[in-house]
């Protein structure tokens, strides 16, 4: 009776468990991946594809001598012997030793003949063109799984579905007589067709490399748009990556792609928006008349153009062609506050462009109830808001499609494995934002720009161009920081029927040459040239062309000399090198006690200053220190070089030191409060 109960116990009630049981200790389960789908351009050209490399396993119970095999599979895979010894002891049926392994190193392992590890082929990422595109297709990891890019937000079309191989062994690992061998194949991902043309591509890469061999700069990013379409012809950054080797790079370069994440004031590229909302609106008319006297008073801050001696009486014709800061600030604050962030909202500034490409930022827009005529005035000239590269190549290209707001798209379809297309993209339409009329007057305003204004570097011989150049300054700590700058030229070809739209952004570039005109424009013009002669565009020869040679003198900057004696002289050397001149140091010691040329001098940008560090004879009385000039400093920056020199500050007001109680020079005791007003700086616009 004990042994029936004990029966039917183990049979009825713990059958099945023990049937799993039993099933898991003699079935070796193997899973085989699937072949991730292959990705084209939108002319067939394969970018990326996937192929085949072995991968060893190992079944540890199956092992006998493991640490003689660990040994040996080290020595054949190049692994730490260590290692390979912990995989062979953990109690689990199979391990994987080593994935996607070289031809070599696969043939070594199976000449071991060690019983128990196997090899089984895996699908290995292929990108054709290195690193053409990098951050646009991304990469897969090793698991088969997209990381970032499109391989990332396709990942589930591109993945498939994966196998497995089943095989039967009894409870030490033995082979058994008739076992069960069962090979469950994988399903293969779908291909994606890509909107990027390979060859545009191409330019647009050859163009950045030219850029960093040129200015070095900390990014720089070049668009191409299909303005009727909305369709991305080419997206490259700077600095890239080769997606098969992306360990081999800083997160920082891989991790987030420039032309979706970068935030950046756009300078005068934003004028396109500013003009279209006036001339929508009726704010301005082409025939409108202005005076630039060389700055323009708004509330209490007097905003300076950057061509020092204003461009006098003048057309809003004339204002584009010049880019005058003052006219664009008028026909700005004539707009006003809520139709101007009406057009903002509705060009699609402050949100997602919504192209289909993982960690795109924003930009930065002050909330309307926050905005002043101060920041009206500011952003009519692309300061005080901040834009993303693809937010403004998407708002822009809308100018060039008769008003219509189209969503930025990077995939045309999604085919299966033998070629048929399962799902197809078509253009998207997000709005109306401004009428044809209007969009065909900016066209014409925009062409003169570049026929007789500050955009001539940007023509393309036997197409014209139409667009913008930019220069802004970049937002630093406390304000903007000295001496660095983004140069862009957002444009379109041909001028009379845009084919494609174009941004080329540079970062702050390095070297004398910063201006949009000088940076953007050139690369803009070889990109453009090069793109619509390959689509085989009709050539325009009625286009005039600008008179050559044409070189477009920027203002000479000049720059004023800080006072920095007795600073601390690490301080000195920041502050001489945020306001774009160079150091000299001269002597041992750490403090300034001399300069050449002194403080308040004039000179070039790039100038060298001399740091004599020699103390003079009679300067090294007992307990006293010497005032530095603080003017021109921010608050925190005087705190911090008055602390370094055992004094305090005690400031009124905000914004740059314009005054100090204790004149520079004077000599007072350590521990001396020194008072310093601060004042909120005069806003100096630098753009082109």
């Amino acid at each position: 009776m004990a042994l029936i109960f004990r029966l039917a116990w183990i049979q009825l009630v713990q059958g099945d468990k023990l049937r799993e049981e039993a099933q898991e200790v003699r079935m070796r389960d193997v899973p085989v991946d699937a072949r991730r789908g292959n990705v084209y351009d939108r002319n067939g050209n394969e970018l990326v594809t996937s192929i085949s490399v072995d991968t060893a396993y190992a079944f540890p119970p199956q092992i006998e001598n493991k640490e003689e095999a660990a040994a040996r599979i080290a020595e054949a895979l190049g692994m730490d012997k260590e290692e390979v010894y912990q995989k062979l002891t953990q109690n689990v049926g199979f391990v994987w030793l080593k994935r996607r392994i070289d031809y070599e190193s696969a043939q070594k392992l199976k000449d071991l003949k060690i019983n128990g590890v196997e090899l089984v082929e895996e699908n290995k990422r292929f990108y054709r063109q290195g690193s053409l595109a990098a951050h646009v297709l991304g990469f897969a990891g090793d698991d088969n799984q997209g990381l970032i890019g499109i391989e990332s937000v396709y990942d589930k079309e591109l993945r498939g579905s994966p196998g497995r191989i089943v095989i039967e062994k009894d409870a030490v690992g033995r082979d058994i007589p008739e076992a069960l061998h069962k090979f469950i194949p994988p399903v293969p991902g779908n291909n994606l067709v890509l909107t990027i043309d390979q060859t545009i591509q191409y330019f647009v890469e050859r163009e950045l490399d030219k850029i960093v061999e040129t200015h070095n700069p900390k990014l720089a990013v070049i668009i191409v748009m299909d303005p009727k379409t909305g369709e991305i012809l080419a997206m490259g950054n700077r600095p890239t990556f080769e997606p098969e080797n992306w360990r081999q790079y800083p997160q920082q370069v891989w991790d987030h792609n420039p032309g979706i994440w970068y935030n950046y004031e756009p300078g005068s590229t934003f004028k396109i928006i500013t003009a279209a909302s006036a001339l929508e609106e009726g704010a301005v008319r082409l025939s409108d008349s202005f005076y630039d006297p060389g700055y323009i008073k708004v509330a209490d801050r007097t905003i300076r153009c950057w061509q020092g001696g204003g461009h006098g009486s003048q057309t809003f014709v004339e204002v584009a062609q010049n880019s005058c800061n003052p006219g664009f600030i008028t026909v700005g604050l004539r707009l006003g506050k809520d139709k101007f962030y009406k057009y903002i909202n509705a060009f699609g500034f402050g949100n997602k462009s919504g192209i289909c490409l993982p960690g795109e930022e924003v930009g930065i827009l002050i909330p309307q109830k926050e905005a002043t005529d101060l920041n009206i005035a500011t952003m009519s000239i692309g300061q005080s808001i901040a834009v993303t590269p693809i937010q403004l190549i998407t708002a822009a290209s809308a100018v060039a499609n008769g008003g219509l707001l189209l969503k930025p798209t990077l995939v045309k379809a999604i085919t299966s494995e033998d070629g048929k297309v399962l799902q197809e993209f078509k253009p998207e339409i997000v709005r109306q934002v401004i009428s044809k009329n209007t969009a065909q007057t900016l066209m014409e305003l925009l062409t003169s720009v570049v026929q007789k204004g500050t955009g001539r570097n940007a023509f393309v011989d036997g197409y014209g161009a139409a667009g913008k150049t930019g220069t802004a300054q970049v937002v630093g700590t406390g304000g903007y920081a000295e001496g660095k700058y983004v140069a862009s030229f957002m444009g379109y070809a041909p001028a009379d029927d845009p084919r494609i739209s174009v941004l080329v952004m540079v970062a702050e570039p390095t070297g004398s040459s910063y201006f949009g005109s000088q940076v953007a424009a050139p690369v803009f013009k070889a990109v453009a040239q090069d793109t619509l002669r390959y689509l085989k565009v009709p050539e325009r020869p009625h286009i005039e062309k600008p008179k050559y040679p044409f070189v477009y003198e920027e203002p000479e900057i000049k720059q004023v000399v800080p006072n920095i004696v007795n600073y601390p002289v690490e301080d000195a050397r920041s502050v001489l090198l945020n306001n774009g001149l160079n150091v000299q140091i001269r002597g041992q010691g750490n403090i300034v006690y001399d300069q050449v040329p002194k403080g308040g001098a004039e000179v070039s940008r790039g100038t060298t200053v001399i740091l004599d560090l020699n103390q003079p004879p009679g300067t090294g009385e007992q307990g006293e220190v010497t005032v530095p000039d603080l003017r021109g400093l921010t608050i925190k920056e005087a705190g911090t070089i008055l602390e370094k020199l055992g004094l305090h500050l005690s400031p009124v007001g905000t914004g740059l030191a314009v005054r100090q109680e204790v004149a520079p020079g004077s000599k007072v005791a350590r521990d001396t409060t020194i008072t310093v007003e601060f004042e909120p700086p005069e806003i100096q616009v630098l753009l082109d």
